[in-house]
């Protein structure tokens, strides 16, 4: 048997922290009949309006077939539409209808609940000094294309 010790690397703890995230934000989120995936559609969305489907796919860093999968649901359950684009009818438009503008506050308050839950105890430095790190990785990672 090969042993390592995956609790030295430090993907192990994004990882987990990560999983633990979203599985809390997916419980805060219960009530609302959304999930975390569908709360990031709909973040970029509401964050920077209307977009093309295969260019929320390219923001969200996920495979458009994948997001397809995601926005039948959300269609389906009214969270968003889509319409073909007036410019080329190959591209779908997504947007958010008005159910979630009227939720949006309420998922943002679940958001925000979370976060203060998970950085409970952590002074400003702190979690100045989180970012930035977990920043520079980010960085270090990313593709350049």
């Amino acid at each position: 048997m090969i042993e390592y010790d995956f609790e030295k690397n430090v993907s192990y703890w994004v990882g987990l922290t990560s999983h633990l995230f979203e599985t809390t934000l997916n419980n805060e989120l219960s009530g609302t009949g959304i999930t975390l995936r569908q709360v990031q559609v709909i973040s970029c969305l509401v964050l920077y309006g209307e977009m093309a489907q295969n260019v929320l796919a390219t923001q969200l860093r996920i495979e458009p077939s994948t997001l397809v999968r995601i926005l039948d649901r959300m269609e389906r359950d009214k969270w968003i539409e889509r319409s073909v684009s007036p410019q080329d009818r190959r591209k779908k438009i997504v947007r958010p209808t008005d159910r979630v503008l009227s939720k949006w506050e309420t998922i943002v308050e679940c958001g925000e609940k979370m976060e203060k839950r998970a950085t409970s105890g952590l002074s400003k430095t702190q979690l100045k000094n989180l970012k930035d790190i977990l920043e520079t990785i980010r960085k270090n990672l990313v593709v350049e294309t």
